[in-house]
């Protein structure tokens, strides 16, 4: 089970990607309707749900879902009220706000190693 969970991890990573790549090397093809909207709910939300791994699953995957649409729409709304409009700009700034989140992730992991003390252990 464990093999198919990762298998389908990096099937996912790859899908985003290359959404990405098309949509920032402004590639004509029929997987761009498909690849990039992957990436710009996908990027975001796996983003948040990996902040929130120790919670609930179903929780989490709300949220994530739901913080993945807010972006996504705020970042529209701010795009639009400045003037400044461009698909390719949007890409760029979901890539750059989830890698800043995914980083966010991997410190806030790496610096909890502390055990937490109950009532019990006193």
């Amino acid at each position: 089970m464990r093999s198919k969970r990762t298998v389908l991890g990096w099937v996912l990573a790859l899908a985003c990607a290359a959404g990405a790549v098309i949509a920032l090397a402004d590639v004509q093809t029929p997987a761009r309707v498909i690849l990039t909207p992957l990436f710009l709910l996908v990027v975001p939300g796996a983003a948040v749900a990996g902040m929130l791994r120790d919670r609930d699953p179903l929780a989490a995957l709300t949220v994530a879902a739901a913080a993945s649409l807010t972006l996504n729409v705020l970042l529209a709304e701010a795009m639009l009220l400045f003037g400044a409009w461009s698909p390719r700009a949007g890409v760029a700034t979901v890539a750059v706000l989830g890698g800043f989140m995914w980083v966010l992730r991997t410190l806030y992991r790496g610096s909890s190693t502390h055990t937490e003390q109950g009532a019990g252990s006193r």
